[in-house]
């Protein structure tokens, strides 16, 4: 049996997301999402504590995330989590950990796309909060075929 490495984030971008174009035409997305708890400390005070995640989403929810994801706004995300290392030019080794998406829903109130263009695969569901109608899109990345177990 193998292992799980599932990760759900829900919260909201700290910027807005840095595009890269790669060799081949394949598209990487990379944004920070911060994620808040919220808890009383021995006086009895509210304590508000974000824990702030980097996030990595390739091809067709990369281009999503271009099209769509702006600072500020909450999302879902659905991926695994990923440690990399790479080497500065100083020949030290830096270890980055990520989480790589594989389903992210657009939360929240009116936002700037209500398209599906570019999208592995999606669907819409319509949701009303305060009075507003909001928009949920949820983009899904389709497997590789390389990464399938047979």
């Amino acid at each position: 049996m193998s292992g799980v490495n599932k990760v759900i984030l829900v919260g909201n971008l700290g910027k807005d997301p840095e595009i890269r174009h790669l060799e081949g035409g394949v598209s990487v997305a990379r944004f920070s999402l911060a994620t808040n708890e919220y808890y009383k400390d021995k006086q009895g005070a509210r304590v508000e504590r974000t824990e702030w995640h980097n996030i990595t989403a390739w091809r067709g929810l990369a281009e999503v995330a271009e099209k769509y994801l702006k600072k500020g706004q909450m999302v879902y995300v659905e991926g695994k989590l990923r440690t990399r290392q790479y080497q500065d030019k100083d020949s030290l080794t830096h270890y980055v950990t990520e989480v790589v998406v594989d389903e992210l829903t657009m939360l929240g109130g009116k936002s700037g796309g209500s398209g599906a263009a570019g999208a592995s695969s999606n669907s819409a569901t319509g949701d009303s909060t305060n009075g507003e109608a909001a928009l949920q899109q949820t983009f899904r990345q389709e497997p590789e075929l390389d990464q399938l177990p047979f």
